[in-house]
């Protein structure tokens, strides 16, 4: 199984966190946690996530986004998705999630966003 990672990626106070692979039940899943833990830790609270490279998300990863996104506005802050496939995007949809996370299509658009 092809693992997941994330990599930070710093644009001022802006946090861009590239993750990729897949969002499964398990370790996978439990990557986007961890990001956002050390992102909380660090006091980062202007984060954009980018699933451009992600290939699947169950609803192991749907809860892990679902945490992320509490764990980062109950601290003031705030997060967006950038560029999700299209299967994501109607995952989005389907779980009524795209009402609540702002997604962007490119990275300048989610940059502008903060302003």
């Amino acid at each position: 199984m092809p693992s997941s990672k994330a990599n930070f990626r710093e644009v001022g106070a802006i946090t861009i966190v590239d993750l990729r692979g897949l969002l499964l039940l398990g370790e996978s899943s439990a990557v986007l946690g961890q990001a956002i833990s050390e992102l909380i830790r660090k006091e980062r609270s202007k984060i954009i996530l980018n699933f451009r490279d992600v290939t699947a998300i169950d609803s192991a990863g749907v809860g892990e986004l679902v945490a992320a996104y509490t764990a980062t506005t109950r601290r003031g802050g705030r997060l967006k998705l950038l560029d999700p496939p299209k299967k994501i995007c109607d995952m989005l949809e389907l779980t009524k999630l795209s009402r609540v996370l702002e997604v962007h299509a490119t990275e300048e658009s989610a940059l502008r966003s903060f302003d």
